[in-house]
């Protein structure tokens, strides 16, 4: 599998992750409220990830209330060695109360305080010493970018993080951020896919390129949507723009012979910034399947025929 540098880290890492946001599916249960088996079925999902040779793993404190973290905890434990292989990422900030107001169903908090708490549980959780890399996971409206400079520089001090950027950030909140911090943002974690290109659009990875960030994507099927037309109801408003989408994946897939995922995935991959995909499935065959994606030399036409077909540069 190929790899790249992220950003100006020197830090070499697979030029794809595997993201256990879904790994529990999309729940917001507790460790009790998971079956073994099912946490047994999570933990494979993992070490079959590491056996086709993803060396990059994202996840975040809130995913399935930190028991995701526990998840790839127990990974690197049936797995000697793996530790010194893998590139681990977690975010942190945003919190899911246990019994949400109505109102409120999630809010975010990046005082240096619950950030250096945060990063201590997602610690104790995946059973390591450092994180790779540590994003903040959304942007928070009652943020203070002196706190979290603060936090960022505790953190690197007592080594318990080696690199940090932020996740589904906008460039003004990045400038904002790096204004103040001196530790340097070395990546921003942002939805994008054919499916979704405002990241094209909005500057995001126009500023990536100026601040030499690493863009980090995620939902690169959208869901799975780029590729099933099951996973996309009659009704969703979105459902033009994949039906455009589909037979222009089939066309590509068809003259390289591989699916409609692995050109899903080639088309971001083929992007001069150096995209780092973060891929979900849980099954080996589809884990696969994906990395058959680097099988794909997209060229420059080939790639503005699936932009257009997604919008081009109209949203």
């Amino acid at each position: 599998m190929q790899t790249q540098t992220i950003g100006t880290t020197g830090m070499e890492t697979t030029r794809m992750a595997y993201g256990l946001g879904r790994v529990l599916g999309m729940n917001w249960r507790t460790r009790d409220k998971v079956t073994d088996e099912e946490f047994d079925r999570a933990v494979a999902a993992v070490l079959t990830a590491y056996e086709v040779g993803i060396r990059c793993f994202d996840n975040a404190d809130i995913y399935c209330r930190g028991v995701s973290e526990m998840v790839m905890g127990e990974a690197l434990r049936r797995m000697p060695g793996m530790r010194d292989e893998v590139t681990i990422i977690t975010k942190c900030s945003s919190v899911q109360p246990l019994h949400p107001n109505p109102g409120v169903s999630v809010w975010y908090d990046q005082s240096a305080a619950h950030i250096i708490e945060s990063v201590e549980g997602s610690l104790q959780r995946m059973g390591i010493e450092r994180v790779d890399m540590l994003l903040l996971h959304f942007p928070d409206a009652l943020w203070n970018p002196h706190e979290v400079a603060e936090a960022f520089r505790i953190l690197l001090a007592q080594g318990k993080v080696r690199h940090f950027g932020v996740s589904n950030f906008k460039p003004s909140q990045v400038a904002a951020l790096a204004r103040w911090c001196d530790v340097p943002l070395v990546a921003n974690e942002v939805e994008v896919s054919l499916s979704n290109l405002d990241t094209i659009r909005d500057g995001t990875l126009d500023q990536c390129y100026e601040r030499q960030m690493t863009p980090i994507a995620y939902g690169p099927l959208d869901i799975g949507r780029l590729v099933s037309e099951k996973a996309v109801k009659p009704e969703d408003p979105k459902r033009p723009i994949y039906e455009r989408l589909w037979p222009a994946l089939d066309r590509s897939a068809a003259e390289h012979g591989v699916s409609r995922t692995a050109i899903a995935i080639a088309w971001l991959l083929a992007h001069p910034i150096k995209m780092l995909p973060i891929i979900g499935a849980a099954t080996l065959e589809r884990i696969r399947d994906a990395a058959t994606a680097f099988d794909v030399d997209m060229g420059r036409e080939e790639w503005y025929r699936l932009f257009w077909a997604a919008g081009g540069w109209s949203k």
